[in-house]
Parts: structure tokens; sequence; C-alpha cells
């Protein structure tokens, strides 16, 4: 027989400090039992295949950034299931079968108040109920102080990067690859690398952030821009532009992973370059500080 798991399921966007609390209890039960954690996720939200949902819906992580941090905290195995329209019509016992069978779930940690199945109308006592007659333990997890994914997107979307990381327990991250910009950035005694983040990812309020700056695993300081440029007039065309701190090389086509520190002020426009200029100075400055700190 191959490993047995103690698994949780979800879809885990962020995997903020509320995530990080289930997922520490399955790694305790996991190792009480001498089996190995797993998160079974999904490669698409639930609820746009559920309901139909056509809109665009920004995410705090990529599946890559979430696999990534789901083992930076101690989860040993992760299955990324296709969130079908054949897998939501799944009954939770149907489900709950699936993970037993194919998957190899032995215990099953239920987050607080999270229901599964295609109609989402059995609750915790029926998981317990099918668990036994499956050979699954079924758990309920303990709750965590409400943090939520969609009170993270708010916090960002609204300018409050530090409530939001503070939600996370970690600096928002942006990732992109460095494209062909403007260029107006180096006559302004600024140059900076203009970045091209997946269209999914969710950009947070337009201003000026402190950042840290990840090249080719190494690590500089620098000072990102969103939004519009007002000053320069370039319309509605909203660019992520960093400049990175006493750096000079040719980085185009390169990845960049930005690590957001601090807000530090919204987006202005300005009657001159030359106001803009000088407050793009006090920027720098206010920003080595606070990186300093």
């Amino acid at each position: 027989m191959g490993t047995s798991y103690v698994a949780t399921i979800g879809f885990f966007d962020g995997v903020h400090l509320g995530h990080r609390h289930l997922l520490r209890q399955v790694i305790e039960v996991a190792q009480a039992c001498n089996l190995t954690s797993m998160v079974v996720t999904f490669a698409q939200l639930p609820r746009k295949v559920v309901h139909h949902d056509s809109s665009r819906f920004c995410l705090l992580t990529t599946t890559e950034e979430k696999l990534s941090l789901l083992k930076m905290v101690g989860i040993s195995h992760c299955e990324v299931m296709d969130f079908t329209p054949e897998l939501a019509s799944l009954t939770a016992y149907e489900f709950m079968q699936l993970l037993r069978n194919k998957y190899h779930v032995h215990a099953l940690l239920i987050g607080y108040d999270h229901r599964f199945g295609h109609n989402r109308s059995e609750g915790f006592g029926d998981y317990v109920n099918y668990g036994k007659e499956l050979g699954i333990e079924v758990i309920q997890a303990t709750e965590y102080p409400s943090v939520s994914s969609s009170r993270i997107r708010e916090l960002l979307l609204s300018g409050d990067l530090q409530e939001a990381n503070k939600c996370l327990g970690y600096p928002y991250m942006l990732r992109g690859q460095v494209v062909s910009g403007f260029h107006v950035g180096q006559s302004l005694g600024f140059p900076t690398a203009n970045l091209q983040v997946t269209t999914e990812k969710l950009i947070p309020a337009n201003g000026v952030y402190a950042v840290q700056v990840e090249l080719d695993g190494i690590k500089y300081q620098g000072m990102l821009n969103i939004g519009t440029r007002p000053t320069l007039a370039n319309g509605d065309e909203r660019s992520i532009e960093v400049h990175i701190f006493d750096f000079h090389d040719d980085i185009y086509d390169k990845e960049l992973r930005l690590s957001l520190i601090k807000r530090t002020r919204g987006e202005v426009k300005f009657d001159t370059k030359e106001q803009l200029t000088l407050q793009l100075q006090q920027d720098a400055a206010e920003i080595k500080n606070i990186l300093a700190s």
C-alpha cells in the first residue's frame, strides 16, 4: 500500500494566517499518526465554476505561489485538482470516496464551518458518518479569528497594505517579467523596470510602495509605483514600475519578485516634471529609511 495522508481541502488563496492555523493542525495530526500531511486544492476558483461566473476575479496568489507557500509552512504534499463541472457535481460522500480511493486520505481535517459537496447541504456530522463508512477519520479544526481572502483583497484594493500584510502573515508579493516601458524614468533620474504581471493576480491600489526586490536569487531594495502616471499624461493604462536602488544592469526579460513592505502615498498628479522629480527624491529618501529599519 502507498503513502497514507492526513489532509485538508480548500482553495487557500493567499495562504493567510487563518489558513496557516488550519495547516498547523494538519501537520500536527500527521506527525502524531506517523502519516504524511497533504493539502488538496484546486487550479480554478470553485465559485467561478459552480456559479458560472465569467467576470474577472483577481487572486492573491497564483497556483505556483500558493504551492510554494504551502511547502514553506511545512505541508509535505499537495494535490492540485481541476475544479470541473463534473467534480462540482459530486456529493460530499462521492468526493470523500475520491479522497480515500485515489488520494489515500486516512484522516481529513475540516476547516471551521467549511462545507463541500454539490449542494453544500451536509455538515460536519454527515462528514463524520461518511468517514466511518469509508475509513476516514474526520476531525474538525479549531477556529481562527476572522481572517479571510476576501477581506485581504478589500484591504489591498483600498490601499491598506499594512493591515493586509498582517492578515497574510508576510508581505504581499508581485512577480513578473521585465518588459519595455515608456523610458521616462531615466530622464527623471529614476530608471525603472516595467513589470508585466499575470492578469489573474490582484494589483493593489495605485501609489508608491517600499519594496524588496528579488532577482536571480539576490535581494535588493526598491521603490515601486503602481498607477497611470497622470503627470506624464499617459492615459488610463496602468503600469507597475520599480526603481531598484543603486542598480544599473540591463534586466529586460528577467523575472522580478517584489515583496511589498509599505505603501507610502497614493498617486498624485503634479503640474510639472520638476515637481514630480522632487517628490520622487523625497519618496526615495523616505523608502530607504523604511527599508533600513
